[in-house]
């Protein structure tokens, strides 16, 4: 067994557009242990992450958070320690641009 530690994924997503973050690689498993979303704007704004497991359609049900208030200029870190097996996804939507997505833990295959 390999583990790589890695950045997994950096995003600046469109507003008001499930976006995906990063999939977990074909027999591969991830250990994601921080998520940071960073407003870049002056106003607050809210973003929403979610898992959806084997790349199914989102659902409520793969929220881990859901309009999650973020104010302007600031950034919040999340250390989560998610586990995801092969081909999962995370994704994430906020509500505004100029809001960036940094994922990062470890590869394991």
């Amino acid at each position: 067994m390999t583990i790589s530690y890695k950045v997994l994924g950096q995003i600046n997503p469109t507003a008001n557009t499930l976006t995906t973050a990063y999939t977990v690689p074909a027999s591969n498993s991830t250990v994601i242990s921080t998520i940071t979303v960073c407003n870049q704007n002056a106003a607050a704004t809210t973003f929403r992450l979610a898992i959806q497991p084997a790349g199914a359609a989102i659902a409520a049900k793969h929220y881990l958070n859901y309009d999650t208030s973020l104010p302007g200029s600031d950034t919040i870190t999340l250390t989560l320690g998610l586990t995801m097996a092969a081909t999962d996804v995370l994704s994430a939507n906020v509500s505004s641009a100029n809001v960036s997505i940094g994922v990062f833990g470890s590869e394991i295959y």
